[in-house]
């Protein structure tokens, strides 16, 4: 979570003004937590400071009532959470954000009215000497905010109907960045998620070598050769966690080539399939919900750079089924 200036650039240019409102402070229970933020323009919005009746006030106003407002959830709102919410609104445009650039503080963005306050200059000097990220926080009427920065790496490969719900599902998500990998580029829709990467490779296999070493990787084609090459290229390349969609009559064939390919039984173990969850079923929204699901309870995981040994590989464990 922090602010998202390549997010809020995208939506500038596709949608003129857009307002930004976060979650600047907070006392009490409130819907969501101090950093939580929203994009907001004529017409639609993006992300969520939760809490129903909140957020629909705030993005009905937004951009026409930009500053810090205070609103007590239960009094004003009718909602039942009983704490307040602070939230700070601002009005972004292409001049706006060409004047970001003189604001930014290192990985840190700090914003407000008249001259910064000590606190505020001692909190940065603090966080740039720690190397550290500091907590979304409003001190003295100034907002600080770490800049977002995708602490994962999310390799999807293919485009095909379970690779468009498993990207739909994880391209809202702040703290991932998502390459979607297909053979060409009429393989994906003509609308992606704003923000994910695609990469259009006719060589499929030969492209795991632009990803990095700690990525996680969802493979999905529309080919199982392809599955399998890509595969075969993942044990080669490292990485931090890699499943396959498909059934275990195919993974027990996969583990059978894989090893005649050269690949040790402990270094195919890395690899899981199938993907999803079985209990939930094989429709491909079904299986985009398990492998979110598991990605996320894994996200506290310590992000490491993989060799090909694989005995102290970390692995996602995609436990369910897929086609």
């Amino acid at each position: 979570m922090g602010f998202d200036l390549a997010g809020l650039r995208v939506a500038v240019a596709h949608h003129g003004r857009v307002a930004r409102v976060v979650v600047a402070d907070v006392a009490g229970s409130a819907p969501r937590e101090v950093g939580a933020a929203m994009l907001v323009w004529e017409g639609g919005q993006l992300g969520s400071i939760g809490g129903g009746a909140l957020e629909l006030m705030a993005a009905g106003r937004a951009l026409g009532a930009p500053g810090l407002t205070r609103h007590p959830l239960g009094p004003q709102l009718g909602q039942c959470c009983g704490g307040s919410v602070t939230l700070l609104t601002e009005l972004y445009g292409a001049a706006e954000l060409e004047a970001l650039d003189g604001e930014l503080n290192g990985p840190v963005m700090a914003r407000g009215p008249g001259e910064m306050p000590m606190a505020v200059r001692r909190l940065l000097d603090r966080a740039r000497a720690r190397g550290i990220r500091p907590e979304p926080q409003l001190v003295q009427g100034w907002m600080v905010e770490p800049m977002a920065e995708p602490s994962r790496q999310v390799w999807v490969w293919g485009a095909g109907h379970v690779g468009r719900a498993v990207v739909a599902t994880l391209a809202p998500l702040p703290d991932i960045a998502i390459t979607w990998a297909d053979t060409g580029p009429e393989r994906f829709p003509e609308s992606p998620p704003e923000g994910v990467r695609l990469l259009p490779a006719p060589d499929l296999p030969g492209a795991v070598f632009l990803a990095p070493l700690d990525a996680e990787h969802i493979v999905l084609t529309y080919s199982h050769e392809l599955d399998l090459a890509l595969c075969h290229a993942l044990l080669g390349r490292g990485f931090r966690s890699a499943g396959v969609i498909g059934s275990d009559t195919k993974w027990a064939r996969f583990r059978k080539r894989l090893q005649s390919l050269g690949h040790s039984d402990a270094q195919i173990s890395r690899i899981d399939c199938p993907i999803g969850e079985k209990s939930m079923g094989k429709h491909p929204q079904a299986i985009a919900i398990g492998v979110a699901a598991d990605l996320l309870m894994r996200s506290d995981c310590k992000t490491q750079a993989q060799d090909t040994g694989g005995d102290s590989a970390w692995t996602t464990h995609f436990s369910g089924s897929g086609g």
